[in-house]
């Protein structure tokens, strides 16, 4: 497989780099906390940063090659930009509905999401329909014009400052399993319709929510891909999550890795915890080249799966190796204890509580490995309880 880098790819990294370095120079952000300056995502949208994968440049983005996507990604992870508050609008929703939409279903909601001014969430997963989510129940009824949706969604990434969710909901009454349901696109401004609650996580922080929907109103023509057909639609966004971004994830976890190695470096190193620095390095460089392999063309219908199976438990076990590293130090709270914040944590402690999820969100390892064993190796269908 041949994925190399040629003269034009060099200029774009160089216009990417020099712009990174020129509007992140005064910006001031934590990465473990997920703060963002307010005006980013509008910042990005003005350059045309947002939208380089859309397939044409029509809507105040600019395009790129798959080479130059993979450059963006890797220089604006080195430049620790920002964390992206846009991305699922504009690397879920917009190919969806690139593929999917109609003109004007495009004409209205691509152009907000190049220029950074509408953001987006995403309500998939609900208590007890998490990865498995052919088993949903929030209901959207048909009104007229409308569609009313009741019903919870959980675990919504970012649900707090989204404009816009886009919500797979059961439209056809008594249906099971993947019939029935639909993609429907709904504003989140409808007070008393929509409740938003954030859930306080281990590490303090609360960047997903849970979202409640009573009588919410989506429009009939924001239904994306026709009434019953959402599951395809669904289907089809979820294969989005493991693209070009992966590479740019992978260099984050690089740079965690060289903080856990250097904080290791301080003290005597024990054999078996280098040894296992030394896996986490390999483990690394595998997961980079199986990614480009997918990125070159590779037909493998488990790909994405074993993409999440690989960075999910490489990730978590980076946690357990950055407090491995720290010894009893590990479970001191940094600095002087202020009451005022009693959860102050480090970075290595933020790492190792935030990674305990990292094996379940975005779809459970259980859930990828059935997903092999059943459309990759042909093995029998998991015997499901009704």
């Amino acid at each position: 497989m041949e994925f190399g880098f040629g003269a034009d790819d060099t200029a774009f990294r160089q216009e990417a780099r020099a712009w990174l370095t020129q509007h992140t120079q005064h910006t001031r952000h934590t990465r473990h906390t997920q703060s963002q300056p307010p005006d980013w995502e509008a910042e990005l949208g003005r350059a045309g940063w947002i939208g380089l994968g859309w397939p044409e440049a029509a809507y105040g983005n600019r395009t790129a090659t798959l080479t130059q996507q993979v450059i963006w990604a890797e220089e604006y992870a080195r430049a620790t930009a920002p964390p992206r508050t846009g991305h699922i609008g504009e690397n879920l929703l917009a190919p969806t509905l690139i593929t999917h939409g109609t003109p004007a279903q495009k004409h209205r909601f691509l152009p907000p999401i190049a220029r950074g001014e509408e953001l987006w969430c995403q309500g998939y997963s609900e208590p007890g329909a998490g990865s498995d989510l052919a088993g949903i129940r929030t209901a959207a009824r048909r009104d007229g014009g409308t569609y009313r949706v009741t019903g919870q969604k959980i675990w919504t990434s970012l649900a707090h400052e989204a404009d816009w969710c886009f919500v797979l909901a059961r439209t056809e009454e008594g249906s099971r399993r993947h019939r029935g349901l639909s993609f429907l696109l709904v504003p989140m401004d409808q007070p008393g319709r929509i409740e938003v609650r954030p859930i306080r996580q281990m590490t303090g922080t609360s960047e997903f929510n849970e979202v409640f929907f009573d009588g919410a109103e989506a429009r009939a023509e924001h239904l994306v891909g026709g009434e019953g057909n959402g599951w395809r639609v669904a289907m089809s966004l979820l294969a989005l999550e493991r693209g070009v971004s992966t590479l740019a994830q992978q260099i984050g976890f690089a740079a965690e890795l060289e903080r856990v190695v250097a904080q290791a470096l301080t003290g005597p190193l024990d054999p078996a915890l280098r040894a296992r620095l030394t896996d986490q390095w390999a483990e690394l460089k595998v997961m980079r080249w199986n990614a480009l392999r997918t990125l070159g063309g590779a037909d493998d219908p488990g790909a994405p799966s074993v993409a999440k199976l690989l960075w999910g438990g490489w990730h978590r076990r980076l946690g357990e190796l950055a407090m491995a590293v720290r010894g009893a130090a590990a479970t001191v709270a940094p600095g002087d204890w202020d009451a005022s914040a009693p959860y102050a944590l480090d970075p290595f402690q933020h790492l190792f509580l935030f990674t305990r999820a990292d094996t379940i969100y975005g779809g459970s390892d259980e859930i990828q490995r059935t997903i092999i064993a059943e459309r990759v190796l042909g093995l029998p269908r998991e015997v499901r309880v009704p």
